[in-house]
């Protein structure tokens, strides 16, 4: 038996789709039911809850060999460590107790570099895999920026042909797509021929710029799109806006700021490394589909 939390986001989505073409069975923990597809409801077991409660996990985590853990931020907590390990807690004490034997977690790119120890909402996803870490054999996706938080930029793409990020506009970083990040997770879950602690990079086919991000876009959307650079402090008025508690929105531009200072780059890309969808595929696939849907 295979957990998969958060199973209706991107990636958790990614993952039980395929354990479940792998024929694999599959028990998921779920806040509502009805978020999850026909298909995927009568084909796994469901615990109805939220896996940062006690009571969730330890029922969902009964004989289970393996598990798929994502944290999603919680914009309501005081500060990153409290979002990603307090929140955390509850799963590896279950994880502890029932002796479930492997763990894959979604985490991020970061530890070894200067500026790891002031990352925001990096530095407290390093500080949970260590957690994992110390009760099972445990792998964390460690991942760059993601291809999919460009559809963030819908509104201004549309309104204002542009597309903005903290980095220099030249300055070229890794990105990957969700739907890699599942497909790596479900390999790991799939495989469980792996012990101890390690980080698996999952970086995306290349480094690519704003300035490459907006030529990109402009050309699968066919309307002049920009890339512009905003200061690392205005993310955190910008995530205050949206209903971030302070801790959480100053900790969202901690981590821009060490993007900044190197942070996505302490991991040197290779084949095994890299995953095969390309911005402009995603860019084709998935944001001309979602701007098409925001111009209806």
């Amino acid at each position: 038996m295979i957990v998969v939390t958060a199973p209706t986001a991107k990636i958790g989505r990614r993952v039980v789709e395929q354990l479940l073409d792998a024929g694999e069975p599959v028990r998921v923990i779920v806040r509502d039911p009805q978020r999850l597809s026909p298909a995927v409801r009568d084909r796994v077991e469901i615990v109805e809850g939220s896996h940062r409660h006690a009571a969730a996990v330890d029922k969902a985590f009964a004989g289970a060999d393996a598990v798929f853990w994502l944290m999603p931020s919680d914009l309501s907590a005081p500060d990153a460590m409290t979002s990603y390990v307090e929140n955390s807690r509850p799963g590896v004490e279950a994880v502890a107790a029932h002796g479930v034997r492997h763990v894959v977690g979604v985490s991020a790119l970061g530890r070894g570099t200067a500026v790891a120890d002031r990352a925001g909402h990096v530095t407290a996803s390093l500080a949970m895999d260590d957690l994992f870490a110390t009760v099972t054999n445990y792998r964390a996706l460690v991942n760059p920026t993601f291809m999919d938080n460009t559809l963030r930029d819908i509104r201004t793409i549309l309104g204002d042909g542009v597309i903005s990020g903290p980095l220099a506009p030249d300055r070229k970083l890794p990105l990957v797509a969700t739907r890699d990040i599942g497909g790596a997770a479900a390999r790991l879950l799939l495989h469980r021929d792996w012990a101890g602690f390690a980080e698996i990079p999952v970086l995306g086919p290349e480094d690519l710029s704003g300035n490459d991000m907006a030529a990109v876009i402009t050309d699968v959307l066919g309307i002049p799109v920009r890339y512009v650079q905003v200061e690392a402090a205005s993310l955190e008025a910008a995530m205050l806006s949206f209903g971030a508690s302070p801790g959480m929105a100053r900790a969202m531009a901690d981590m821009a700021t060490a993007k900044i200072g190197g942070l996505d780059e302490g991991v040197v890309r290779t084949t095994g490394n890299s995953t095969p969808t390309t911005f402009r595929q995603w860019c084709t696939e998935v944001l001309r589909p979602a701007v098409d849907a925001a111009r209806s």
